[in-house]
């Protein structure tokens, strides 16, 4: 029988222990490793099984978690100039958001870009600010970026909902022309239930579902939301800039509020849901919320920093998860988020859901991320190359 071959050989295949791997197919598994022989992947699985069948491999302890590089679900890249600042949400606004504007530019959003680009992140599903439409033009010419670009509407008086539809669908129409096969799709973001009139949601949302949009819409962010929809008042109705409302929040919804409304059944009722589409933070949320969610079939992009940073509440993943929601992960801007490193939400998802088994969180980093931008992530397998991106320090 020949020699076994020295474990310390430079030249042997390597044999990677992680606390958790996921390969990009089915569930992770909690420890993982992968077999590497001269840049490509030998083997995955139970570490046991590959130190039997790879007894010249040499071991290396990596630790933390082997996986195709997680996906920023939910950002906005033309605020990325901003000062990272935690400030409850209705300080947060007056104080940063806005002395700060001037900030949100082009050169920010590239810069985000160059950003994401230097963490090798698997993708991004950013929001253009209905204001700087100049953004998406720049970032649909990176030949570095993937993912999806959604367009953001506001805009809360009904009577001027036809107006603002027909600039956004021109505009989309033009972007359109400029995607390229594996750049940046174009999407739209109804900014949210109660700075986007009924009117214009619907025509937003329908237009979408007609032509293949990816959607986006926050929604449930803030406690304060459940007065809003209950009786029409509340911390964000008293904090609006009334020049760009109607008399009253009914004019904006079309309907009375009214006990038990909440911004999901809102949206399912005025048929919005229909659309799939995606739906950011949902920290506030209700049983019948989850419920609706689950029966559309739309997926959940929760933003765990910023919504501890904005002092929004804790998103309620298990449940989310108990009724079979897909859900991926997003750092929101670096002005509420800190970074633009989704990783870092990884880890402090972890510390925020003790309970939770930790594949859950990296499987929805990777696999929920893909499915929300309607790309695909590479696999780990036999065959593949091997990428050291794959190790996520």
């Amino acid at each position: 029988m020949p020699p076994m071959t020295d474990r310390s050989d430079p030249l042997a295949p390597r044999l990677l222990i992680c606390d958790v791997l996921f390969t990009g197919m089915g569930g992770a598994q909690s420890p993982g490793g992968v077999v590497v022989a001269g840049g490509t992947v030998a083997a995955t699985g139970d570490p046991a099984a590959l130190r039997a069948a790879y007894p010249h491999a040499r071991e290396e302890v990596v630790g933390g978690v082997i996986a195709p590089p997680p996906v920023n679900a939910h950002t906005h890249l033309d605020m990325s100039r901003y000062e990272f600042t935690a400030l409850p949400y209705f300080r947060w606004i007056p104080e940063v958001v806005v002395p700060q504007r001037e900030k949100r530019s082009v050169e920010a959003a590239l810069h985000g870009a160059d950003t994401l680009r230097g963490l090798g992140a698997g993708g991004v599903g950013d929001i253009v600010y209905m204001h700087a439409p100049e953004v998406m033009d720049a970032l649909l010419a990176r030949e570095d970026l993937s993912g999806v670009l959604y367009y953001e509407a506001l805009g809360t008086f009904p009577d001027r909902a036809d107006d603002t539809f027909r600039t956004i669908r021109e505009r989309i129409q033009r972007w359109r022309r400029l995607e390229r096969p594996g750049g940046p799709r174009v999407g739209l973001s109804p900014h949210t239930p109660h700075t986007v009139s009924h009117r214009l949601m619907r025509l937003l949302c329908d237009y979408a579902a007609g032509e293949g949009l990816p959607l986006q819409i926050h929604v449930a962010e803030h406690p304060a939301e459940h007065e809003l929809y209950t009786r029409g008042g509340g911390p964000i109705w008293d904090n609006r800039l009334a020049a760009f409302y109607p008399d009253t929040f009914a004019e904006v919804i079309g309907r009375a509020p009214e006990p038990g409304l909440t911004p999901v059944r809102y949206l399912d009722e005025l048929g919005v849901l229909n659309a799939k589409p995606t739906l950011i933070h949902m920290v506030n949320v209700t049983p019948d919320d989850i419920a609706r969610v689950a029966r559309a079939g739309s997926a959940v992009v929760t933003c765990p920093r910023s919504n501890h940073h904005l002092e929004c509440g804790v998103f309620p993943w298990a449940a989310f998860a108990a009724a079979g929601v897909e859900v991926a992960l997003g750092t929101d801007s670096v002005a509420s988020g800190g970074s633009l490193d989704v990783r870092e939400d990884v880890a402090f998802a972890r510390t925020l859901h003790p309970t939770l088994d930790p594949r859950v969180i990296v499987r929805a980093a990777v696999k929920g991320g893909h499915r929300v931008l309607g790309s695909r992530a590479p696999f780990i397998r036999r065959g593949e190359a091997w990428n050291e991106a794959y190790l996520w320090r």
